[in-house]
């Protein structure tokens, strides 16, 4: 049959640009309008390739039926993830007002004075307790200073209630996209080994196993650690009778990306309960701290299976980032994008160097 295009069915210049400039536009208004729900789509990507292998294993544990599967591990990851953030919203008001009354007691009442003894230390003790005496007026009137300040944390604690809900939000979107990719996981999987294959061949396939690798690395790892770090810390917390528990908690799972994170948030704690006259709660506060920094070089080892050699400094400036551009759900996105960029950068340089040296 001839063709009555007169040009054996070929698309002149004009055509091609004119369908390729279709195709961007319309990309980018997809884009647009998918943009709310670009962070929650991500995680609840890496929810479920994290989750994968269980689900596999619940799925022929039920013969088969994936929607009911499906279902189950949406709510098992309901309780796991939502339940807390919720826990942490619902008490954040009272935590931080708790957190707040005893700041301007403790600034009220000062720094504590040179023990008796310190003046009985031969030789330097008369002048360690003058110049203790002497720094205790100054950071008494700075403490002083500092006390005025404090009504703006109140402020600064309903945007962090305002942020703390659109996390919610979009924690509770991204476990509700979660069942769908549950559902229907297999063949999108399949999809993207087979596009990732044609693309790359052999090397699309070890790229997918790296990926997978490294999110499951960062999730059991380095968040999984953060979070048994923050909820152990909080209770101990409430344990010493230290108010602000959650909150303290939160700053723990926040700060456990530091080095001795823990340890700087335990620290005031223990100061606080000295204070009060509690020293023993005071040197237990300092020694659950302790215990609470060991657990990232004792529990991490143990969660993290393969694919963990990203340096720290880059899960950090992740948790950051990724709180600064998605906000709360960022805290645990943002690490496990960089720290899966860094491991395919990486395998990149590998497999270049290799190929000069061939």
């Amino acid at each position: 049959m001839a063709d009555k295009s007169g040009d054996g069915g070929r698309r002149t210049p004009v055509e091609l640009w004119v369908g390729g400039t279709a195709v961007v536009l319309l990309g980018l208004l997809c884009l647009l309008v998918l943009r709310p729900f670009i962070s929650a789509a991500l995680w609840a990507v890496v929810l479920c390739f994290t989750t994968w292998p269980l689900f596999l294993r619940l799925e022929m544990l039920l013969g088969g039926r994936r929607t009911l599967s499906a279902l189950i591990a949406t709510v098992l990851l309901t309780a796991i993830i939502v339940g807390p953030v919720v826990i942490l919203g619902a008490t954040l008001a009272d935590n931080v007002s708790a957190l707040i009354a005893a700041s301007q007691k403790l600034i009220e009442e000062g720094p504590p004075s040179p023990p008796d003894w310190v003046a009985g230390i031969p030789l330097i003790g008369s002048h360690v307790a003058a110049y203790w005496n002497y720094l205790n007026e100054g950071s008494s009137v700075r403490l002083h200073e500092l006390g005025r300040l404090l009504p703006a944390a109140r402020t600064v604690a309903v945007w962090g209630g305002g942020a703390l809900a659109e996390g919610i939000f979009q924690i509770g979107l991204s476990i509700l996209i979660a069942f769908f990719f549950y559902r229907d996981g297999h063949a999108a999987a399949n999809q993207l080994q087979e596009a990732l294959h044609r693309i790359a061949g052999e090397r699309g396939d070890r790229l997918l196993e790296l990926a997978g690798a490294t999110i499951r690395a960062v999730v059991y790892g380095v968040l999984g650690t953060a979070l048994l770090q923050g909820v152990v810390a909080a209770i101990g917390f409430a344990i010493a009778g230290v108010p602000g528990a959650v909150s303290l908690g939160f700053i723990t799972f926040v700060l456990s990306f530091l080095p001795g994170g823990p340890a700087i948030v335990a620290a005031p704690a223990a100061f606080w309960l000295y204070r009060q006259g509690s020293i023993g709660w005071a040197v237990f506060m300092m020694a659950w701290g302790l215990m609470v920094a060991m657990l990232d070089n004792v529990v991490k080892p143990l969660l993290i299976s393969r694919g963990g050699s990203t340096p720290m400094i880059l899960v950090m400036l992740g948790v950051l980032g990724g709180a600064l551009a998605f906000g709360v759900i960022g805290m645990f996105l943002g690490p496990t994008l960089v720290a899966l960029g860094y491991s395919l950068f990486e395998q990149w340089a590998v497999s270049a160097g290799g190929a000069r040296q061939t």
